[in-house]
């Protein structure tokens, strides 16, 4: 039986995705996803440091897991999910 370690990470929904994101988040996350048990999810709650607008928190979440699988990252490889 091979043991997979774990990796956890995720970003916070405040703006736009960047290629900064990508490039120091986005894509280690999609080359790591065959090496370890992933968990990757939206920050939410960090979100709320500032006042945000509920519905367009909602949807900032929802474009931001879209880019996730867009960028790569497989639903069948990770578990990619929203900390309720």
């Amino acid at each position: 039986m091979v043991i997979m370690k774990r990796i956890l990470t995720g970003l916070k929904p405040t703006g736009d995705l960047t290629l900064g994101n990508y490039i120091g988040s986005i894509k280690q996350m999609v080359n790591m996803q065959d090496k370890y048990d992933s968990y990757i999810f939206v920050a939410d709650l960090h979100a709320l440091t500032i006042p945000q607008d509920p519905y367009e928190l909602n949807e900032r979440i929802k474009k931001f897991i879209a880019m996730y699988i867009a960028c790569g990252l497989d639903p069948k490889k990770n578990t990619i999910y929203i900390p309720v």
